[in-house]
C-alpha cells in the first residue's frame, strides 16, 4: 500500500477528480427530477414571453397583419387557377391581373348586394319592426303582473334621444368614419399584397428558403406546400359549402316571403366561414327578421329551413368537398374561434380555423411527406402498453 501512496500519477488523478466534482457540484442540483422540472418551467416561461410579444406586435399592426393574412389565404385559394393559366402560356402578369380582377369583383359584388337590398327594403322593415315592438309592448302590459310601465318606456326613449344628440354619439360617429378609412386602407393594401403573392409567390418562398440546407430545406418545402394546399382547400371547400347554404336559404326565404332575403342570404354565405357559430348566428338573424315581419309561425318555418340546410351541409357537403384535410375536432375549432375572436374580433374568428388547420397540416408532414412529428404519431398497440 505504501508503494502507491506517494505515486505522482495517482496524486494527479485524484486532484483532477476533485476538481471535476467541484465543477459539477453546482449543476448537480439540476440533474434530479425537480431540477429538470425547473428547466422545463424556465423554457415554458421563455416560450410564453416570446409568444406574447409576437401576439402584441400583431395586435399593434393589425392594419398590416390582417390584410397580409387575408391576401395569403386568397392567394392559396386561387393558386390552381394561376397554375392552370400559366400552363396554357398566359403571361404571369396577365394571369395575375385576371385573377385579381375576379377576386375584387366578387368581393365588391357581395358588399353591393348587402347595401342595395338593405337600402331597398329598409323602410318596410323599419315600419314592420316598429309595429312589432308596439304589439310586444301592448302584450306585456296585459300580463297579470307589472312587467313594463309606460313611464319606463318614456324614460328609455328619452335616454336614447339624449344619447343620439350627445357629444358621445358624435365621437362614436367619428370613430365609425375612422373605421371606414382604416377598412379602405386595409382593402387597398390587401389587394396590393395579393397581386404580388399571385404573381411572385413561388419566387418569394424560394427566397425565404435560401438559408436552409439538407433536411431542413426539404422540411421547409413540405411546410410551404402543405400550408398552401390546406389553406386553398379550406377556402375553396368552405366557399362552395357556403354558396350552397346561401342558395338553399335564399330559396326558402323567398318562398316564405321574408323581407331582406338577399342580404340574409349573403350573410349566410359570409358567416359560413366561421364554423359552428356562423350557421347558428345566421339562423337566428333570419328567424328574427321573419318574426318581426311575418309573425312567429313564419319564423318557425324559417328555423326549419335553416336546420334542414345545415343538416345537408354537415352530413353530405362538408365530408364530400373538404374530406379529411380539414378534419379538426369540434373542441379544437371552438378553442381556435375563441382565441381568434379575443385577439382579432370577427376577422380573427374567420382566420382562426384555417390557420389552425394549416398548423396541424404542418405537424402532419414534419418528418416526411406522410410522416407526422414524433409526438403526433399514433402509437402501436405494443407501444401503448
Amino acid at each position: 500500500m505504501g508503494l502507491f501512496r506517494n505515486d505522482p500519477q495517482r496524486v494527479r488523478l485524484e486532484s483532477q477528480d476533485v476538481e471535476l466534482k467541484a465543477t459539477r457540484a453546482p449543476w448537480s442540483l439540476w440533474a434530479d427530477g425537480f431540477g429538470k422540472l425547473g428547466i422545463r418551467a424556465i423554457q415554458i416561461v421563455v416560450v410564453v414571453i416570446v409568444a406574447a410579444g409576437i401576439i402584441f406586435a400583431i395586435q399593434q399592426l393589425t392594419l398590416v397583419t390582417i390584410p397580409l393574412m387575408i391576401a395569403l389565404i386568397l392567394a392559396c385559394a386561387f393558386t390552381p387557377v394561376m397554375n392552370w393559366m400559366r400552363r396554357r402560356g398566359v403571361p404571369s402578369v396577365l394571369a395575375t391581373l385576371i385573377t385579381l380582377l375576379a377576386i375584387v369583383i366578387i368581393l365588391s359584388l357581395l358588399g353591393w348586394l348587402i347595401v342595395w337590398a338593405v337600402r331597398d327594403q329598409w323602410d318596410e322593415l323599419y315600419s314592420q319592426a316598429e309595429e312589432g315592438v308596439q304589439h310586444l309592448i301592448a302584450w306585456l302590459q296585459t300580463l297579470p303582473f307589472e312587467f313594463l310601465q309606460p313611464e319606463q318606456i318614456d324614460e328609455w326613449l328619452a335616454t336614447l334621444t339624449d344619447f343620439v344628440t350627445s357629444a358621445q354619439f358624435g365621437s362614436g360617429a367619428l370613430a365609425g368614419v375612422s373605421a371606414v378609412a382604416n377598412f379602405v386602407t386595409g382593402f387597398v393594401l390587401m389587394v396590393t399584397i395579393l397581386f404580388f403573392f399571385l404573381k411572385d409567390g413561388p419566387q418569394m418562398w424560394e427566397f425565404l428558403l435560401r438559408p436552409f440546407r439538407g433536411e431542413n430545406y426539404l422540411r421547409a418545402r413540405r411546410i410551404g406546400d402543405k400550408t398552401v394546399s390546406t389553406l386553398g382547400s379550406y377556402v375553396r371547400g368552405t366557399a362552395t359549402v357556403a354558396a350552397v347554404d346561401a342558395i338553399g336559404i335564399l330559396i326558402g326565404l323567398m318562398i316564405l316571403q321574408v323581407p331582406l332575403y338577399i342580404p340574409l342570404a349573403v350573410l349566410v354565405f359570409l358567416l359560413a366561414f366561421i364554423p359552428i357559430v356562423g350557421a347558428t348566428v345566421a339562423g337566428i338573424l333570419a328567424a328574427l327578421v321573419a318574426l318581426v315581419a311575418n309573425g312567429w309561425v313564419n319564423a318557425l318555418f324559417v328555423v326549419g329551413v335553416v336546420v334542414l340546410v345545415n343538416q345537408l351541409e354537415g352530413n353530405f357537403l362538408q365530408p364530400f368537398l373538404m374530406g379529411r384535410s380539414m378534419k379538426l375536432h369540434a373542441f379544437v375549432i371552438l378553442v381556435a374561434l375563441t382565441v381568434g375572436t379575443v385577439l382579432g374580433g370577427i376577422v380573427g374568428a374567420i382566420l382562426a380555423v384555417p390557420i389552425t388547420a394549416a398548423l396541424w397540416g404542418v405537424v402532419q408532414v414534419w418528418d416526411g411527406p406522410d410522416t407526422p412529428a414524433r409526438w403526433a404519431r399514433a402509437k402501436a398497440p405494443s407501444e401503448a402498453r
